[in-house]
Formats: structure tokens, sequence, C-alpha cells
């Protein structure tokens, strides 16, 4: 009996990396549809490995302020993904990050439109911080970008 127990646990671990590259959360985007840097953003996002699903509004903000993200950290599209708000220019790999850590938060946000994030690219590249916005409203760095 414990032998079976034994096969069967080895081929439940050896199964588990494929089922969790199938169940990709999928990040609903909320957009203008006339977002140049939005589209761009959804680009960065599908080529380092996340799944989207795009949504274009008239007043992406509704999006943020249901996220619960405060209106001094508000960009131009909101993101929503297994209960988390990715507001703005968020890199993937933070948003990666946030998937694996699971921290008690209402999501990320990048302010504004900084040149050089993701979906911001071009020949300038400003320094500009992903923030962690915690259950409570109080916002924390998560990453630094230079």
């Amino acid at each position: 009996m414990m032998r079976v127990l034994s096969h069967a646990a080895v081929a439940a671990a050896l199964c588990f990396p494929a089922v969790a590259m199938a169940a990709t959360p999928v990040i609903n985007v909320f957009k203008s549809a006339s977002c140049g840097c939005c589209s761009a953003w959804v680009e960065h996002l599908k080529t380092n490995g996340l799944s989207t699903r795009v949504t274009n509004v008239d007043n992406p903000s509704d999006y943020r302020e249901r996220g619960g993200i405060p209106t001094a950290l508000g960009s131009c599209h909101t993101g929503m993904v297994q209960g988390y708000a990715i507001e703005g220019h968020v890199p993937a790999k933070e948003i990666k990050r946030l998937l694996s850590e699971r921290p008690k938060a209402r999501g990320v946000a990048v302010p504004a439109m900084p040149l050089g994030s993701p979906g911001m690219e071009g020949p300038r590249k400003d320094p500009y911080d992903v923030f962690l916005v915690h259950a409570t409203g109080r916002t924390t760095v998560y990453k630094h970008y230079n």
C-alpha cells in the first residue's frame, strides 16, 4: 500500500508544473479605446508570459476606484487579477512577484506615465517606483526602477 501511495505522490509532483502553467491567471485590463500606451503595456504583459483580457471603457478611473487604489496613484489604465488591482505601467516582473508573494494588499501602482516604464519606452528613461497599496490604503515602495 505504501509503495502505491509513493508512486502516486511522485506522479502528482511530476504533473504539477504542467497544471500550474495551464492555470495562468488572466489580467482583466480596463482602458480607453484610443490609448496607445495602454496597448503597448498589454503587449509587454503578453511578451512576458501573462494572459490578458482587454476591455475598452469610457472611464478607466472607475476601475481604479473599485480596486481601492488612491486617486493620487492614478494612471491611464487599471488591471484586475486574483483580487488585486494593477494600476498603470507596472512591469510584468512585479505583477508576477505580487501573485507569487500574495501580500495582504489592494494591489500595485505606477502613478502617472513615467518614461521608460513598460508601454512608455522611448529615448529617455526616468526613474520610477512601483508602489504596493496595502489593505489599509497605506503605500510602500515595492520596487524602484532607475
